[in-house]
């Protein structure tokens, strides 16, 4: 599984619409066949800063998707209503593991 984190600093004026500007290409990559999850959350400390977490079956799963129309389409829109580049991680993973630290019996 590819799983993804990103960090997107959006503008100010454009933070509390933010889910709304990215509404379309959230909901056309969670359609795709090999998206896992694709989850936006607001950062409680920096409150312009959108994180998003995503995770693909496979590496043809995610090539496909940054082959997409949707995908083509958020690189050449979404950069307008940012403040900087977003940063990301990006690794190939097993899978989904329990927390046995917060374990709930």
């Amino acid at each position: 599984m590819i799983f993804i984190t990103a960090k997107f600093p959006v503008k100010p004026e454009h933070a509390d619409a933010w889910p709304e500007i990215s509404r379309a290409f959230t909901q056309a990559t969670n359609a795709e066949e090999g998206c896992v999850f694709f989850e936006w959350s607001r950062s409680l400390e920096e409150p312009n800063t959108y994180v998003l977490i995503e995770a693909f079956r496979d590496d043809e799963a995610g090539g496909l998707h940054v082959q997409s129309e949707h995908f083509q389409e958020a690189t050449r829109t979404l950069p307008a209503y940012l403040s900087e580049t977003p940063d990301v991680i990006n690794v190939n993973v097993d899978g989904w593991s329990k927390l046995g630290e917060m374990a709930v019996e």
